[in-house]
């Protein structure tokens, strides 16, 4: 397996002409668990439930070779005693066992498969509730021979032995688990859909297998409707945590044998400091921190007592104090619930006086139901700004195994998590157990915390003032700064006792290759003087306890405009797209229809592809009268780099679906043509697309209809701008049209999807960009414009990415690592710890109750505005002049032969926002249209671009007069950018097709330790992987 794969890896490496070699291999880790497999042999009485279905054989054998029996007992049909190996041949003469060992494991299935050209599906049972049900364990494409196997564990010890059985009638098994008629269905056995011919389910199996490999679950009639429910979420939470910590960079030494990574810091806390925001006296609010190597586990204390008095807090019942007469008068004259806003049934319909339970406070009249739902939280959220990348690694092993609670993730790796949620139990009863759930603000607010409080203005800072009160006003500014901390100077402990601020050198920092500036410096000794600091711990614990309390502040801020404006708390939300979606939810009041059929969804889902990006035309030198080196003796040209103003903001405005989906009876018969941009009926359509050969040549910068697919010698899909014919091409009714207009031909619709569509997003969008125009302070206008991107982002939640994470913290019992390590879908596992060990699961099933349909939708919408600008706008302006050098979703950056191309825009200003253009602008350009979205901006303002040089997709850099240069390339820090890498050494990529390699030091961790590294890494490549290159070109 390793052997094998390294090679295949390097073979594939050196297909890139990287001109490596493989010269050895230094060393190699081989993780070894501790684990007694699945496997199969031994027989037993199949359960009772799956008996009366008379859908399995089990054949009666005792040599534990209960597969080899099963799958005879399919391929090989008796007519009676079809429970007795005397029925069967005997397994050995028909079927090639080399190599297979008996008990049976699901490892050896494949080679199984192989050597006798055959296909099996194996299906078992899972716990779901109360009830057990069927699900694929492990699937395989389908061969003439096919075969469908359940297994099923021996529950008569604690073994993992089990047994294998023959699914004789998969329709009888599954039938009263996915629906209580009694009627013949055709069961797909990937997703455990069924439909009722044969020839519906043999269509749906071309994009199944493709997509699904588990359990699809899709909302039933009964919760198909996707509206604002969490009304509890209105209340503000009466207590949250912000926190930070500190950590000393001790030196490691450098592998010197290896030059291409090699770490040379390791990163160890030694102080954390946290504000707890409370408003009740007895708990808080209140600063705390702790310097010293038990920070952490003194941390993670803390946090304990705090549960345990917030929840004696929340567990009170103050009970409601006496209606006011206005308060009496309006409680039988409200027509609506306070809660849901839903009107009452009738005018003496029935109501209850909702209270608060802590306070004693009247909330108002509601609805019976809505007052027992409309709880208060035992959730205690606990911030830090940057929490999954950094903080995490050094509280989560403390946090799991401090003391007694499950820990559960929301995980995007096995080390790597959105948020996570610590119970901490009391008693004997979980039911109600306060939870510390701790959170990443940059996950709401993605920037510095330097940039942040810049945003606020200094009277906004309560946290901080109520903190340092003491202070002189000049005194006060020093801390409204966000400081500067010499972290690599701090290689030890005892460099914390060092009297005196380390010189201006001490502090430059290898992550970013500089020190810090003189005016940081100037700033940190006068702190230094201004607060009689006495060593270097104590400016640390000043540091630390700055950067605590301006994330408070920032984030309490945060929390009271947020919840001024939309009236929800986003305490009570794990990232700023699902705080925005609830908002957008609440003020629109949109119902949306969730998509009951799987080949609805997989429809929808094969139409999303993401945004273009690619580099089309590879350089271009400008000449025109605008330029300092204008040579009058050639032709006038010009680079414009266009920017489309807010281009998802302009889509989700657009008419969009949200109900009323039905198949197209006779898709071929629609005309797609004459449906309008704004009609209350949209489509979906999958169509073949005829490119004509005639239009190549003026399509090649820009091609309609952009697959994902694999570039030639490349395993990865990507997605390409081809001229070539498109089969079954999903995409949007608008999209299509635009196609058609422009040459493209359809030479069959396939299917077709109707649906009701409006602009209702347009409200919240256009809300968020009033109050962004109104606000009075830069945080605000930050937040409007987040709010309204963020919403996008949850629109295309892909929830089959999401994966399923144990940390596990012994290793024994039902819930232990060796049980979790021993399942079926187990797949891989990261010890963190001797009592903590992350296990990954394979998912048996996949819920999919989003409206994907919203984001496709969006994306695709988004694509007719930038190819509306090229093809109607700019190529009948220029004709054959006109070449785009480089596209990025919504940028596109031109190479124009003509006389002036300013001129053309001030003749077109209805289609350009200038606002950004200087006041006396040599091209005397009307500065108009500002923020409006849809319209298309010069990214350079007026400024003139001289130069372009792009080797491909996210690595190109452009040239400007009286700026510096731009340059681009993923997968670089900028400041390795900055400092290293010059517009020239583009244009030598080019020219001479050589690769350049840099240099770079990051943060990477390593089962939760955290260290610094310093890795070379390919900067610039010539070779564009998503574009053919003519020879010589």
């Amino acid at each position: 397996y390793v052997i094998d794969a390294t090679l295949a890896g390097l073979d594939e490496f050196q297909e890139r002409d990287s001109g490596w070699a493989l010269s050895r291999i230094l060393n190699l880790i081989v993780n070894v668990n501790k684990c007694n497999p699945m496997h199969a042999g031994c027989w037993f009485e199949i359960p009772q439930w799956i008996k009366v279905k008379k859908a399995v054989i089990n054949v009666h054998s005792y040599d534990n070779a209960c597969f080899a029996w099963a799958v005879i007992s399919a391929l090989y049909p008796a007519l009676r005693n079809v429970d007795r190996c005397g029925s069967y041949p005997y397994y050995a003469t028909v079927l090639n066992l080399e190599g297979i060992e008996f008990p049976m494991t699901l490892r050896q299935i494949s080679r199984f498969e192989r050597l006798n050209d055959i296909s099996v599906n194996v299906f078992t049972t899972w716990r779901k509730g109360r009830n057990d049900e069927i699900v694929p364990l492990q699937l395989t494409n389908d061969k003439d021979r096919h075969v469908n196997l359940l297994y099923l564990s021996d529950s008569r010890n604690n073994s993992n032995g089990g047994h294998f059985a023959c699914i004789k009638n998969l329709s009888r098994l599954l039938g009263s688990q996915l629906n209580r008629s009694k009627n013949m269905k055709y069961i797909c056995d990937r997703c455990l859909h069924y439909f009722h011919s044969r020839e519906k389910l043999s269509a749906h199996s071309v994009d199944c297998g493709k997509m699904n490999d588990c359990v699809i679950v899709l909302p039933n009639d009964d919760d198909k409707w996707l509206f604002f429910r969490d009304h509890s979420r209105k209340e503000r939470l009466p207590f949250v945590v912000y926190a930070d910590l500190e950590c000393v960079l001790e030196k490691e030494k450098i592998d010197n044998d290896n030059v291409k990574r090699y770490t040379y810091q390791h990163h160890r806390a030694f102080s954390v400091g946290y504000y707890l925001c409370s408003p009740y006296d007895e708990i808080g609010p209140g600063y705390r921190f702790r310097r010293g190597e038990d920070c952490v586990s003194w941390f993670v204390n803390e946090l304990n007592v705090i549960a345990h008095r917030a929840k004696e807090i929340l567990m009170t019942n103050v009970t409601m104090a006496e209606l006011t007469l206005d308060e009496t008068r309006n409680f039988w004259s409200a027509t609506s619930c306070h809660i849901c806003e839903r009107p009452f049934k009738s005018e003496d319909g029935q109501r209850v006086r909702n209270h608060c339970h802590l306070t004693g406070r009247y909330r108002g009249p509601a609805h019976p139901r809505c007052n027992l739902n409309y709880r208060d939280s035992y959730v205690i959220p606990v911030f830090f700004h940057n929490l999954s990348g950094y903080d995490a690694h050094f509280i989560i092993k403390d946090i799991a195994n401090s003391f007694e609670g499950r820990i559960d993730l929301l995980p995007l790796t096995k080390e790597l998590y959105i948020l996570f949620t610590k119970y901490v139990r009391e008693g004997v009863n979980w039911g109600n157990c306060a939870k510390l759930r701790f959170v990443d603000s940059f996950k709401f607010l993605s920037t510095s915390l330097e940039k942040l409080a810049s945003y606020l203005d200094k009277d906004k800072l309560k946290i901080m003032r109520s903190e340092f009160s003491e202070l002189s006003e000049s005194d006060f500014d020093l801390l409204t700064r966000k400081g500067v901390f010499p972290y690599e100077y701090v290689d030890g402990f005892d460099k914390l006792l060092v009297t005196e601020l380390p010189p201006r050198e001490d502090f430059y920092s290898s992550l970013t290759g500089e020190t810090a500036s003189e005016s940081d410096y100037e700033h940190a000794r006068n702190v230094w003087g201004c607060f009689r600091v006495r060593n270097l711990g104590e400016y640390s614990d000043l540091y630390l306890k700055t950067d605590v309390l301006l994330l408070a502040d920032i984030f309490e801020n945060f929390r009271d405009t947020c919840i001024d404006t939309y009236g929800l708390d986003p305490a009570h939300y794990y990232t700023l797209p699902g705080y925005t979606w609830d908002a957008m939810l609440k003020y629109t009041g949109v119902r949306f229809e969730l998509l009951t059929d799987i080949d609805m969804v997989m429809f929808v889902e094969r139409g999303i592809r993401g945004g273009l990006s690619q580099c089309s035309n590879r350089y271009a030198r400008a000449n025109n009268k605008y330029m300092r080196s204008h040579d009058s003796s050639q032709p006038s040209t010009y680079l414009m780099y266009f920017d489309v103003n807010n281009l998802y903001g302009w889509a989700m405005c657009e008419p969009l679906p949200y109900a009323d989906f039905q198949w197209v009876d006779d898709a071929e018969s629609l005309d797609v043509m004459s449906v309008k941009l704004d009609s209350a009926i949209g489509y979906i359509l999958e169509v073949d697309l005829a490119y004509p050969h005639k239009f190549h040549d003026a399509h090649a910068d820009l091609p309609f209809c952009p697959t994902r697919d694999k570039s030639p010698g490349k395993r990865c899909d990507k997605l390409l701008a081809t001229l070539r014919d498109k089969s079954r091409y999903v995409l949007h009714y608008r999209n299509l049209q635009q196609c058609v207009r422009y040459g493209l031909c359809i030479t069959k619709i396939h299917r077709a999807l109707r649906f009701a569509q409006s602009p209702w997003l347009r409200g919240y969008i256009e809300l968020n960009t009033g109050f962004r125009a109104r606000a009075s302070n830069d945080f605000e206008k930050e937040m409007y414009k987040l709010m309204n991107n963020a919403v996008f982002g949850k629109t295309m939640e892909n929830v089959r990415d999401h994966v399923d994470v144990r940390l596990v913290t012994r290793w024994d019992g039902r819930y232990g690592a060796e049980a979790i390590i021993a399942k079926p879908n187990f797949h891989s596992r990261t010890v963190f710890a001797e009592n903590l060990i992350a296990v990954e699961l394979r998912r048996l099933e996949v819920r999919l109750y989003k409206p994907i349909y919203v984001g496709m939708c969006i994306l695709e919408i988004s694509k007719t505005r930038v190819y509306d600008f090229h093809y109607d706008y700019m190529v009948p302006l220029h004709r054959e002049r006109c070449k785009i050098m480089y596209t990025d979703t919504d940028s596109l950056i031109y190479f124009l032969e003509c006389d002036d191309a300013y001129e053309d825009m001030k003749r077109d200003i209805a289609r350009f926002d200038t606002s950004g253009y200087p006041k006396d602008n040599k091209y005397r350009m009307p500065r108009v249209n500002k923020k409006i979205p849809g319209l298309m901006k010069d990214e350079n303002d007026g400024a003139v671009m001289t130069e372009f040089v792009g080797l491909r997709s996210k690595m190109y850099a452009l040239r400007v007069e009286e700026k510096s240069d731009t340059k681009k390339i993923k997968g670089i820090k900028r400041n390795v950018v900055a400092r290293t890498i010059t517009f020239d050494d583009y244009v030598c990529c080019l020219n001479d097709a050589i690769g350049q390699f840099r240099r770079q030091s990051c943060i990477r961790s390593t089962a939760h330790e955290v260290h610094t590294v310093s890795e070379l890494k390919l900067a610039l490549s010539p070779y564009d992987d998503k574009r053919y290159v003519v020879p010589d070109s």
